[in-house]
């Protein structure tokens, strides 16, 4: 199937607006995603019905002012982040490196100094993109992803991000992934989408049990492998974004995989305290339910 079909235009239209977007000033390219995003909040219903089920199940506290203002917020972040997305893809690394302000960099490389490679435990905040980008300028990265199910989209997705990580892994390709770690590569591992599987368990995300994948426990335990938590959170002010790499965990895998998701949950919490508009919220998170348990986003 060419890439030409009239069923592609309308995307390469938008491809190419993208693409002459994030050639503006960074605070124009961020004020464009903010309109992105309050035009998706009233044209994607669906979208922002999960986003406010999820705020409500995770910040039960929040009346319904605040839960309105921080799924607005959210949804502006999107639009940022789809900007963002683009400009990770496509602009040079001088164009970029002044907004990329590391935080525990000295980890990395202490880590990969041990020989079995690293695994950056991280999770799709909007951001997600940039951040990958910036340590890309530091290390070779080989990142895991979901195959998007649109040809084009996909096509797009693997061919850039393969442009500057070195590899990309499909989510299920268990082995590329150990292989990897034997080569002493960085391995990006989001951990945080529900995951129906043998390998999940349920592990609690504020407050909430959700479907876990326990791979970072497995791959970690058979590698030998360092887990250093990788997170990325957009600045105020247009000051760029704080590339944040933790310690590597101790006593990790700790042979309960159970607990292992409990921790990586946690941590992932924390990162999510500290913006709670950047992390993704219109996913799915809770799909899937622990027997006995009815459907939350019906």
């Amino acid at each position: 199937m060419t890439f030409l079909n009239p069923r592609y235009w309308l995307l390469w239209i938008g491809i190419a607006l993208l693409w002459c977007l994030i050639h503006f000033p960074y605070r124009w390219q961020l004020a464009v995603g903010r309109l992105i995003g309050r035009i998706a909040f009233r044209l994607a219903p669906r979208r922002r019905k999960i986003a406010d089920i999820n705020l409500k199940l995770c910040f039960p506290k929040l009346n319904n002012t605040q839960r309105r203002q921080l799924l607005r917020q959210h949804f502006e972040s999107l639009g940022m982040g789809l900007l963002e997305m683009a400009g990770a893809w496509w602009l040079p690394d001088a164009v970029l490196e002044p907004y990329g302000h590391f935080q525990g960099l000295e980890h990395l490389y202490t880590a990969l100094e041990q020989g079995k490679g690293v695994i950056l435990l991280s999770a799709h905040f909007t951001s997600i993109e940039m951040g990958t980008r910036f340590l890309t300028m530091h290390t070779a990265i080989h990142a895991t992803y979901r195959p998007n199910e649109n040809p084009l989209i996909e096509h797009f997705m693997k061919k850039n991000r393969e442009n500057r990580a070195e590899k990309t892994i499909p989510r299920h390709a268990v082995r590329e992934m150990l292989r990897s770690l034997k080569q002493n590569k960085s391995l990006w591992f989001g951990t945080d989408q529900n995951f129906e599987h043998k390998y999940s368990v349920f592990a609690h995300f504020f407050g909430m049990p959700a479907a876990t994948n326990t791979a970072i426990s497995r791959l970690a335990h058979i590698s030998g492998a360092a887990v250093i938590p990788f997170f990325t959170q957009r600045l105020k002010h247009n000051q760029g974004y704080q590339i944040i790499l933790q310690p590597a965990l101790a006593h990790f895998p700790s042979g309960d995989r159970a607990q292992d998701a409990v921790r990586i949950n946690q941590l992932i919490e924390a990162q999510t305290l500290k913006a709670p508009e950047q992390y993704l919220w219109v996913h799915r998170r809770f799909k899937t339910r622990p027997k006995g348990e009815g459907e939350v986003y019906s």
